[in-house]
């Protein structure tokens, strides 16, 4: 399959439903609405919300019912960028290329953005999903709560502020991750699953799928922090060394960092067995970590 191809139309599928979907700038509060687009609608791959919906066709199931619902998770990667980016936080200046939100506006605005994205995640996510029983709804958005909170990736977060300035085992590194990076999208994977009609055989293997696939990409995330080009990934490379944060890179050197990070890439491809081509995406997707630029 022409995977290039494939992440263009969905990417392009989500920009739209997002424009469709958030309130415009001119109503007000115009500035937080402004600050809401400057971040959300700033670029981006809009991996989560793709992940959704081949999640779903891996399954058999439709996507553009499915599409504010993948809404939904760009907006909770959003607002956790927009925070993680703070001062209180990493005091990032750069994201996807442009000023941080807190920097293009100021602090209590970026503050309110998160904020605001958030709860409009959750407003999403609870619409009527045509074809799908709202009791299996309701426990895809109780695990996206639980995905996206302190049992996921806010204590992921505080996980990882933690282990600034402290040497971890691989398997404390692994946990901060898991909660971190990991849950979320391993909760995108299960909501395109779950929606999508997926057998229960077919959703444990696309969980085990999603765990592998959230540990490849903080890997090759920290990969990128130590060897990538700030211009290329539109953010500022080199912030774990200068922080002193807890990474695979810091702990295991980036050459052990690449093949931790190829065998979580065997693991996904493993767990995609079952499926038929419909699954290509997802092979195509947890291949290209490991080409990462960005």
């Amino acid at each position: 399959m022409d995977l290039s191809r494939y992440l263009e139309e969905r990417r392009l599928l989500v920009e739209q439903a997002l424009e469709d979907l958030l309130p415009p700038v001119q109503r007000p509060p115009q500035r937080l609405n402004a600050a809401i687009r400057h971040s959300l609608m700033g670029g981006g791959k809009r991996l989560r919300p793709i992940l959704v919906l081949a999640a779903a066709e891996a399954v058999g199931g439709q996507t553009s019912p499915l599409l504010p619902f993948a809404c939904a998770m760009e907006c909770i990667h959003t607002y956790s960028l927009i925070h993680d980016d703070l001062p209180a936080m990493d005091d990032d200046d750069l994201r996807r290329g442009r000023p941080t939100c807190h920097k293009a506006f100021d602090e209590a605005t970026a503050i309110l953005a998160g904020d605001a994205l958030l709860t409009f995640a959750f407003e999403l996510a609870v619409r009527p999903v045509a074809g799908v029983d709202p009791a299996i709804q309701m426990t895809v958005v109780a695990q996206l709560a639980s995905d996206a909170g302190i049992h996921g990736m806010v204590g992921g977060q505080m996980m990882d502020m933690e282990a600034e300035n402290r040497l971890l085992s691989l398997p404390e590194l692994q946990n901060v991750h898991i909660h971190k990076t990991g849950a979320l999208i391993r909760s995108a994977i299960l909501a395109g699953a779950r929606l999508g009609g997926g057998s229960p055989e077919g959703t444990r293997a696309l969980k085990r799928y999603g765990e592998a696939f959230g540990l490849a990409f903080q890997i090759t995330d920290d990969i990128l922090d130590e060897v990538g080009d700030s211009l290329v990934m539109g953010k500022t490379a080199g912030n774990d060394r200068k922080r002193n944060k807890a990474s695979y890179c810091s702990l295991l050197g980036v050459a052990q960092a690449r093949e931790e990070a190829a065998s979580m890439v065997r693991e996904a491809l493993e767990a995609l067995a079952p499926f038929s081509s419909a699954a290509d995406p997802l092979r195509g997707l947890v291949r290209m970590l490991l080409d990462r630029t960005h």
